[in-house]
């Protein structure tokens, strides 16, 4: 049954009323046999499809749907189309490979249009021996023209072509075609390819452009699959990989177009905007040469050029005028081997088209094969020279081609069952091989090589620059990847006007311990800025900097952060040394007044100071002196509970020997009547009694203080960039202030009691060293206040020390050491009638 009257209008217009193209006169003169070289029977044929030509400006308008023409010829699209047939060749002459089987092949061409490259498509899928395709419910014994298929070499055409032949599981295996989307095996189950990914090659420019430093760069692609799909993958990686693109455009698929020229000018003036020195340029030769021109003619300047196999192999050098003010051209190539053998194919190939004997028995394989069907496969051929292909011949990577054809023939080989001495004469259905070519790998000139599972070959690339010597350019090669760059920097002259290599940057990279700070309306143009203290860098691509964990810091522009170490007031700064040395001072006075006051403890100036109880005072003042150590070292828990409370209990026993000779002044003074009968509860034993009770209330308070919220133990990372400061902080105000203020109640009213005392000349006065005592705490008790309440240092534990320092050196210089000055160098004061005790004196004054 014959598909074409029903199944589907497009097929059927492709086949049935598309007329014929015409592509040239079957003269077969003898000069003009090439066309003939195209068609061969055999037991099992390949299809082929080749970019022989280029295509015609279509007219303005045509009657009837026709196939498009191929004025010029595209000499490497001929040379890969010579590339099958040698190694068809050497298959059907090799002994170890399909022995007994002749492989024949049909070559069309597909003009690089996917009108033209469906026809010869839909003709490979139509029943071996005719020319129409079979409906059929199954399509397993069905057996089409053609076992396998090569090419075609576009990506474009092979996502049209791969539907098709996928659909009818018949092998199709491209030379040229990288787009990513053909890695899906799902959709083409029977496309393979002899190349590597668009991805790989896009990590190779990526590669290529971090080594080099250029981040700053435009992005042209041709506006077809391989340009488009290409240029998405690019974007995709660059974005990761620290690179910025400044412009990315298309290049219009049909330059033909009226809008075309205008947006190739919009492209070159955009890229000249932007300042970049680098452009990567995805496109087919067509496209990439009308871009090269119109950089020329615009005086766009010399740049870097990144280019890819699909132009920098091509004819672009030879066929632009003032090529060489382009710049520096860069690209990467597949990484092929030779095919021994070839070129001298070629060659004998060429001259035996002028044999009339050649001619004639090749046309005569020619008619053999339907030629009817869509005539001869390439129009231009038939006037085609070796000098005219000579140059690309030299350049153009024909292995592909050869990989493809031999993958065919050992998947082929296998299938059937072929052994050393011969193919059994099975038939065999073109979906039979799939299993063989997915599986089994397949030599070619010595070297072994398999589809990994996208059914891909990846060789490697690579790295060639367009060096022009004595008027005409050479691909050098300058590097390699394979996974990895390596580039011979020293190889490649950049044409820039010191002949170094061009920066291409929108922003310097960062250095380690900066960050990026966006500027402007472009998100790739930044400034690098220092990391602040306590931040650090962590990788690349930061915008910002990672701050440390608490218990870690870090200095400006760190690229890490250090565990920080503890502060606290160390025994051997010399800060903590000068203050503990003025604690020993005020311990020592303190010794030296008890050892006096001991001594002359029954005279009249010890009696008169309180004798006993002074004594008791100035142990208290020598354990407060010694307090000062709390507060050096590293504190601790049970330590910041101590500070406060031994302060606070010193202190008060120095005051509660003084409240009981304050209040016998003040008696004596205020109220002399009521006096002889209070002084008894304030002298003698009942005034240790006044003393206990004091102290006994002050422990209740500091029991009080460790109930309510005793200091602990803070841990303060902000005070200090780069230590932890280890201070005793207060958990409780209130209990703080309940704690001191019993002591400044005692104060004032030992103040109270004798600031207005007068006492008669010629005798010693007693309240003057209270007065001053209590007043020089309270001095002190204020400005420790308003420090204490505002610091988190180590000045916290300074302040402190000095507190206590103060306060009991001030108590000694104003209370005790006049007295022992008069002990040690006045004893001639130390008399009942200079230090007569106004409790002994009151009754005199009653008496008169």
């Amino acid at each position: 049954m014959q598909l074409c009257p029903w199944l589907c209008p497009w097929l059927c217009l492709c086949l049935c009323r598309l007329p014929s193209a015409r592509c040239g006169s079957r003269s077969r003169s003898r000069s003009r046999c090439v066309p003939a070289l195209f068609r061969r029977p055999g037991d099992f044929s390949l299809g082929g499809l080749f970019p022989l030509g280029r295509s015609a400006p279509s007219p303005a308008a045509r009657p009837e749907p026709a196939r498009p023409l191929c004025p010029r010829l595209l000499p490497e699209g001929l040379i890969w189309a010579l590339g099958m047939r040698f190694a068809i060749e050497q298959i059907n002459n090799c002994s170890s490979l399909l022995p007994g089987v002749r492989l024949g092949y049909e070559l069309y061409d597909s003009c690089s249009e996917p009108l033209v490259a469906l026809q010869p498509s839909l003709l490979f899928l139509a029943r071996r021996g005719s020319s129409g395709i079979a409906l059929l419910r199954d399509y397993s014994e069905y057996q089409p023209r053609v076992t396998a298929v090569i090419g075609p070499h576009s990506s474009t055409l092979c996502l049209l072509t791969a539907k098709l032949f996928s659909s009818f599981l018949i092998p199709q295996v491209s030379y040229g075609a990288s787009s990513e989307t053909l890695s899906n095996t799902e959709l083409y189950p029977s496309f393979y390819r002899t190349v590597s990914s668009d991805k790989n090659l896009v990590e190779a420019v990526v590669l290529l452009l971090n080594q080099f430093g250029w981040n700053w760069i435009a992005t042209v692609g041709s506006d077809d699959e391989y340009g488009r799909g290409a240029q998405a993958l690019f974007l995709s990686m660059a974005s990761t990989n620290n690179i910025c693109i400044a412009f990315e455009g298309l290049i219009p698929e049909d330059l033909t177009e009226p809008n075309a020229k205008t947006q190739l000018e919009n492209t070159i003036k955009i890229i000249n905007s932007t300042k970049v020195n680098v452009i990567v340029l995805f496109a087919h030769t067509p496209a990439a040469q009308a871009l090269l021109e119109h950089s020329i003619r615009m005086g766009l300047g010399k740049k870097v050029w990144i280019g890819t196999e699909a132009w920098m192999v091509s004819d672009i050098p030879t066929t632009t005028p003032n090529i060489q003010s382009v710049g520096t051209v860069l690209g990467f190539v597949t990484k092929t081997g030779t095919v021994p053998g070839f070129q001298e194919y070629v060659v004998e190939l060429f001259r035996s088209v002028t044999q009339e004997e050649f001619c004639r028995s090749s046309w005569e394989l020619s008619r053999s094969t339907d030629a009817e069907e869509l005539d001869t496969p390439c129009q231009q051929c038939g006037n085609v020279t070796l000098e005219d292909i000579w140059p690309m011949l030299e350049v153009t990577t024909v292995q592909p081609v050869h990989m493809a054809v031999y993958s065919v023939a050992h998947a082929l080989h296998r299938a059937l069952g072929c052994t050393s001495k011969g193919c059994p004469k099975t038939p065999i259905r073109s979906w039979q091989l799939l299993h063989y070519m997915n599986t089994l790998p397949f030599e070619v000139n010595g070297q072994s090589f398999r589809f990994d599972q996208f059914h891909g070959t990846n060789t490697g690339y690579k790295l060639i620059l367009w060096a022009w010597r004595d008027g005409t350019v050479t691909h050098l090669p300058v590097g390699d990847y394979d996974q990895s760059l390596y580039i011979r920097k020293s190889q490649i002259q950049f044409h820039t006007a010191d002949k170094k290599e061009p920066t291409s940057e929108c922003f310097k990279r960062c250095q380690p311990g900066q960050f990026r700070r966006i500027k402007g309306f472009n998100l790739c143009c930044y400034d690098c800025t220092d990391c602040s203290e306590n931040t650090f860098w962590s990788s690349t691509d930061s915008t910002s900097c990672s701050p440390c964990p608490r218990h870690q810091w870090a200095p400006a522009r760190s690229t890490r952060c250090h565990d920080r170490s503890e502060r606290f007031l160390f025994w051997d700064e010399p800060l903590a040394v000068g203050l503990l040395s003025l604690a020993a001072l005020a311990a020592a006075l303190s010794v030296v007044a008890v050892l006096l006051f001991l001594k002359h403890l029954q005279t009249p100036l010890v009696q008169l100071a309180g004798g006993a109880r002074s004594l008791f005072a100035l142990l208290w003042l020598l354990l407060q002196s010694l307090s000062c150590c709390l507060y050096v070292g590293r504190p601790g828990a049970a330590l910041c509970s101590l500070q406060q409370l031994s302060y606070a209990l010193c202190l008060n026993g120095c005051f509660s020997t003084l409240v009981p000779k304050a209040l016998e002044i003040a008696l004596l003074t205020e109220f002399p009547r009521r006096a002889p009968g209070l002084l008894r509860w304030v002298t003698q034993g009942r005034a240790w009694l006044l003393v206990a009770a004091s102290m006994l209330a002050q422990a209740l308070l500091c029991l009080c203080h460790l109930r309510l919220g005793p200091d602990y133990l803070v841990a303060d990372y902000k005070s200090l960039p780069s230590e932890v400061l280890l201070v005793c902080g207060t958990q409780s105000w209130a209990a703080f202030a309940l704690l001191h203020s019993y002591n400044s109640c005692l104060a004032f009213s030992c103040f109270l009691c004798t600031f207005m005392v007068q006492t008669p000349a010629g005798r010693y006065n007693v309240a003057r060293g209270i007065t001053f005592a209590t007043f020089i705490y309270f001095v002190v008790l204020i400005f420790f206040l308003v420090i204490f309440t505002t610091l988190r240092t180590v000045l916290r534990a300074v302040t402190q020390i000095c507190t206590i320092l103060a306060t009991t050196l001030g108590i000694l210089a104003s209370f005790f050491i006049p007295k022992c000055y008069i002990l040690v160098f006045r004893p001639d004061l130390n008399t009942e009638d200079y230090c007569q005790n106004p409790s002994e004196e009151q009754p005199e004054q009653d008496r008169q």
